[in-house]
């Protein structure tokens, strides 16, 4: 990366996904534990785990809201005081009820940091580099889930209330980002075209695109609904954008019907299943969490060189195969012990590689600067209202049918994915976000009637 700058505030900003990523795991090594403390029967502790997934829907549903109308930076600097405030409060939690109450607040943060932190950070990155600053952010989510797992796995479950030390683990990180937060610039297509504030955009372009600050200012004005105001939703509800709505939909969709939200809080007792003890459980997940980080880093690689379609591709293979061996191993009992851990990490490395390194990526590339915020956040918001569905009631379902069916039914469904990648995706790869509204086909009329010809291609705006 040339620009060390640009590479501080994407790592600084993606902070927030470190915290989603602890966040989402650090769960999975106390809620057996937290069972046990409270007496909470299966439905309960299901509704515990998915207490922060219902806040996560709300905030993806609003987050674009205040980023949308008070700034990108001074959303993320909000999200991260809600970290830490849920971080201190699920550590001194009095009771269950009140512990259910803090993860909310934590969810309010993820959902948020779901929404605007990818968006802000495909707004301050340069066309070349964007799928791979974009996608810092899922690394940081899966570095913070493999960092939740260690630390679960170091702390233990042999004592009554460890798991009050696990979640209070995060106030570090919740605090070393809400510092740093206050670094961050503001975006600059948010101030052109929310705040009409060129000349304060003008010396943030100069440090991202500093050979083409008027080209770029000009594409941006250009790709406007209506200058120097801030769009409303029913500038985002159109006809005009039904394709970008549709994609970020049935893109979030099917990344949590391959059950990756499922895994990710129930691996302990997903192991546990196949015999492994306590301590080995906790131990494997380190093992997930390892997988995870390693295949993001290859997904991270690939993705700006082969493409957003290539490698999910490669990942939908990989969930089919993973997903229908799981299932099959569990419905025959055949060496459930050996093959069932392996093959969730093949199915986690799937993930990693594929929808894991794409998703944000792209739901933040494919609508107009304008209402972007609140296209990300009809993503997000889809991608958690199907989380919160799954992990609310896989607890539940597990106990009734047992993990065959379960698994069966994820295989399934990522049939439907591959035919999605292969017929209906679009590439993104290598295209600024103000062509990618004319490769669509959603370049807004206003513009249509104000230009004579077409817009000039520049490789090297952001």
């Amino acid at each position: 990366m040339k620009n060390k700058k640009i590479f501080f505030w994407a790592v600084t900003s993606a902070l927030a996904g470190f915290l989603f990523g602890f966040d989402t795991a650090v769960i999975s090594g106390g809620e057996q534990n937290i069972q046990r403390y409270w007496g909470l029967s299966d439905i309960m502790v299901g509704q515990m785990v998915a207490m922060a997934l219902y806040g996560t829907i709300i905030g993806a549903l609003f987050g674009g809201y205040p980023a949308q109308y008070f700034g990108r930076k001074m959303t993320l600097i909000w999200i991260a005081l809600f970290f830490l405030v849920s971080a201190i409060g699920s550590a001194l939690a009095p009771s269950v009820y009140w512990l259910m109450f803090f993860r909310f607040i934590g969810g309010l943060s993820i959902g948020a940091s779901s929404v605007v932190t990818p968006m802000y950070i495909s707004e301050i990155s340069p066309s070349a580099q964007r799928g791979r600053l974009t996608a810092l952010f899922q690394f940081n989510l899966v570095l913070g889930i493999l960092v939740a797992y260690l630390s679960n796995y170091l702390i233990g479950s042999g004592f009554e209330e460890s798991w009050r030390w696990m979640l209070g683990v995060e106030v570090i990180p919740a605090l070393l980002f809400f510092i740093l937060s206050f670094t961050l610039p503001e975006s600059p297509r948010w101030l052109i075209v929310a705040k009409n504030r060129v000349a304060e955009a003008r010396e943030i372009l100069a440090v991202i695109t500093p050979g083409s600050v008027d080209d770029v200012v000009e594409d941006i004005r250009a790709s406007d609904l209506e200058r120097g105001k801030a769009a409303g939703l029913r500038d985002f509800l159109t006809r005009r954008l039904s394709f970008p709505i549709f994609l970020a939909f049935i893109f979030a969709f099917f990344n949590q019907l391959s059950g990756i939200n499922a895994v990710i809080y129930f691996a302990p007792r997903i192991f546990n299943q196949t015999g492994m003890g306590a301590d080995a459980a906790l131990l494997s997940t380190v093992g997930i969490g390892l997988v995870n980080l390693v295949f993001t880093l290859v997904g991270m690689a690939l993705i700006d060189k082969l493409g957003r379609r290539f490698i999910m591709y490669i990942g939908s293979v990989g969930y089919i195969v993973s997903l229908s061996a799981i299932a099959w191993a569990f419905f025959t009992q055949t060496f459930t012990g050996m093959m069932v851990p392996l093959l969730i990490f093949v199915f986690i490395a799937s993930h990693a590689i594929g929808q894991g390194a794409v998703i944000w990526v792209f739901i933040s590339e494919i609508f107009p600067n304008a209402v972007r915020s609140f296209g990300t956040s009809l993503g997000s918001s889809t991608h958690w209202i199907f989380a919160a569905l799954i992990a609310g009631n896989f607890v539940y379902f597990e106990s009734l049918f047992g993990g065959a069916p379960i698994f069966a039914f994820f295989a399934f469904m990522m049939v439907f994915q591959l035919l999605f990648v292969w017929k209906i995706m679009p590439e993104t790869k290598g295209v600024t976000l103000e062509e990618m509204e004319e490769n669509l086909g959603i370049r807004a009329p206003e513009f249509d009637k104000q230009q004579s010809g077409p817009m000039v291609t520049k490789s090297e705006a952001p």
